[in-house]
């Protein structure tokens, strides 16, 4: 699982939730030109980290088969449209934040995730 995160706390709980989980390996990028000519079978991507949204997207086009989740501020509706639009699977950071170990099970091969409201 690729996480692209700058973010110290979300990057920490990332980590713990991927140790608490066995079997799940996660490699923590903090700058969006380190996902080219990385493949994955999934990409979580902080969408309210600058170039985030566009790093994923780019990502995405070169592993179409690849699962795509963002998450990114409530109130950022702007960037919370324009990541659905682009095809990527949207949570809150809230949503992400109680959910972590949940999310990362679901992204080695369960069901994809609700979109919120």
């Amino acid at each position: 699982m690729l996480v692209l995160c700058r973010d110290l706390m979300f990057a920490s709980k990332i980590r713990v939730a991927a140790s608490d989980a066995n079997g799940i390996t996660v490699k923590l990028l903090r700058d969006p030109i380190q996902l080219v000519g990385v493949d994955g079978a999934g990409l979580i991507v902080d969408l309210n980290q600058e170039g985030g949204l566009d790093a994923g997207v780019a990502w995405k086009a070169a592993n179409p088969g690849a699962r795509l989740v963002g998450f990114v501020s409530h109130v950022d509706t702007a960037t919370i449209d324009r990541a659905k639009a682009s095809g990527f699977e949207v949570l809150t950071r809230g949503q992400f934040a109680g959910n972590v170990l949940a999310l990362l099970a679901n992204l080695v091969g369960r069901p994809k995730l609700p979109n919120p409201n």
